[in-house]
């Protein structure tokens, strides 16, 4: 090895304290805005945000992209001239914001570039907050940073700083459905070389197409990608803000094509749709085979009263099933009570016919106890929890569910779930504060959430058991529901055992059924179910990693939604 190869080696290894080697007298950190004939009232906040930086070690680079703005070219020459930090650089023509950025890029010294736009704001903590939390990480023995966002919000013509953007932690199925890392966004430089930097062709959603690059080539050289949940970036809003328009078709067409091609990259059989004005995507995904799904129905053949009648509901949700699920092979474990009415049976026969798997159960009640029985009888590779009070909606619920239980980081597969008045009662579990709840319970079905969380596949803390789909090696694995709950909060425990073992637990919206909720049985907390859960996960149960947003923000937004739609009547 020469001297020069030595000390490039040298440049390359990351430090103790986490931060990726540089070559000596670097800053840490290359602030990369691209500016093509940026208003005057824009441009020097943008520039006194970053001169504001309580860290120190930083250089802005200014990539004018050919604007042909005497004005504007002497202000940032100014700039240069007043902090020998800022490098101002110069494209001949206008050539768009990706040579733009690929030009500073090749400039930059940092071993981290931060992309800001040109009409934008730093908090001045940014930069400092970014490098005391990634050399914290390495300090608790965490893997190298290889991509690092924060939390943002919005600054109005009128000054006010609103609708802050409290994002969920590194989420890759979330980021398959909505490009949310958005700003701060900080890559290692050494990653984006690698990738080559942004690509042409995908303008207006070149950011997301980057993220998705750099997270691919993050995971695969075993680098995080890490959420640091401050407030560190203001987006301005103004007329011209393009990802704040809905009505930009060009950019959300960029949007699937770098989703597509994500999608290529990662080996996922599949297409692309948007499924809502402000870009939202849904991946629907093929496979060679679909898999035996086993659904496990626990029940005692009791009735309810629901749409104005009695009705067996183990018979109406099995009756659903077979006559809606588009899905071609499954079997219905149906893990009865031996006080279900001998009718109630023959009904099921009648319904379900050579699909009905009958699993007698003479214990006293339990849910977890009827569930870990109608397991251990089944056949299926996948197992499907289902209540016997809830009805299909959705004629492809289960290829949805399939599609994602199958990959092999995921654990466990939650539905979109509807109250009898179509209002939402199951979209993913919160877990926060020591309660356990469900995120938007009682929101219009169609309410898309603070910030269209609602409206895509997504890793949550953890989901109803009323329906939700496991690999049977992954129910396996953790021992199945716990016999200790046998009533409440058996799909929590399984959960958190689910994601302890270290896989991710998903609820997509596209999967839908009514749930009748506890119409076949009274519901009742048992003290010692309560203690059982505090004492298991308590710990688990204070700060949910998924759901950061403001309760007094979301419960504003939920009352406006319904004042605005009032809940529609059932469906059926």
């Amino acid at each position: 090895m020469t001297a020069a190869d030595a000390a490039s080696a040298a440049d390359a290894a990351d430090s103790p304290d986490g931060l990726p080697g540089g070559p000596a007298g670097a800053p840490l950190f290359s602030v990369l805005v691209p500016v093509y004939r940026t208003p005057p009232e824009y441009l020097h906040p943008m520039i006194d945000s970053v001169r504001a930086q309580q860290e120190p070690s930083w250089e802005l680079v200014l990539v004018d992209d050919g604007s042909a703005d005497p004005d504007l070219s002497a202000a940032l020459q100014d700039a240069a001239a007043a902090d020998g930090r800022i490098v101002v650089l110069g494209q001949p023509v206008n050539q768009g914001i990706v040579a733009a950025t690929a030009a500073g890029l090749a400039a930059a010294r940092g071993r981290f570039v931060a992309l800001l736009d040109h009409d934008d704001l730093l908090a001045p903590a940014a930069l400092r907050r970014v490098r005391e939390h990634v050399e914290g990480l390495a300090a608790a023995g965490h893997p190298p940073v290889g991509v690092l966002y924060t939390d943002e919000d919005q600054l109005h013509p009128d000054g006010e700083y609103r609708a802050a953007f409290r994002k969920p932690d590194w989420a890759p199925e979330r980021l398959r459905g909505q490009m949310y890392l958005g700003h701060l966004s900080v890559y290692r430089r050494d990653l984006l070389t690698a990738i080559g930097g942004l690509r042409r062709g995908y303008d207006g959603s070149q950011d997301y197409d980057l993220a998705l690059r750099a997270t691919e080539e993050a995971a695969a050289r075993g680098w995080s990608v890490v959420h640091l949940p401050e407030v560190l970036y203001h987006w301005r809003i103004h007329p011209e803000s393009v990802s704040h328009r809905s009505d930009n078709a060009p950019v959300f067409d960029a949007a699937r094509r770098a989703l597509a091609d994500h999608l290529e990259r990662t080996g996922v059989d599949g297409t692309v749709e948007q499924v809502h004005a402000v870009g939202v995507y849904r991946i629907r995904r093929r496979l060679d085979r679909w898999p035996r799904v086993s659904i496990v129905i626990p029940t005692r053949g009791s009735r309810g009263f629901t749409r104005g009648a009695d009705r067996v509901m183990v018979l109406d949700a099995v009756r659903s099933v077979v006559t809606r699920s588009s899905y071609p092979d499954y079997e219905l474990v149906v893990v009865a009570d031996t006080a279900t009415p001998p009718q109630v049976l023959a009904d099921l026969r009648a319904v379900a016919g050579d699909r009905l798997v009958e699993v007698p159960y003479d214990g006293p009640w339990s849910f977890s106890a009827k569930c870990n029985i109608g397991v251990q009888r089944s056949s299926g590779s996948l197992v499907l929890l289902l209540n016997d009070d809830v009805e299909v909606l959705t004629p492809d619920w289960l290829e949805t569910m399939v599609s994602l239980a199958v990959q092999p980081d995921v654990g466990m597969v939650g539905a979109k779930l509807l109250y009898e008045d179509g209002t939402l009662q199951h979209l993913g579990h919160l877990y926060e504060g020591g309660e356990v709840t469900h995120v938007a319970a009682g929101a219009p079905a169609d309410w898309p959430g603070p910030v269209a969380d609602l409206l895509v596949e997504r890793e949550v803390s953890g989901v109803t058991a009323a329906c939700a789909l496991l690999r049977r090696e992954v129910f396996d694995e953790v021992g199945g529901l716990s016999s200790a709950l046998p009533v409440n909060f058996n799909d929590v425990d399984l959960s958190l055992k689910i994601t302890g073992a270290g896989y991710r637990i998903l609820v997509t919206p596209f999967a839908v059924l009514h749930h009748f909720e506890s119409r076949t049985r009274k519901r009742t907390v048992a003290s010692s179910e309560v203690l059982t859960l505090r004492r298991r996960w308590d710990h688990r149960l204070l700060v949910d990693p998924y759901w950061h947003h403001d309760p007094a923000e979301v419960a504003a937004g939920l009352q406006a939604a319904l004042a605005a739609a009032p809940p529609s009547p059932p469906r059926g």
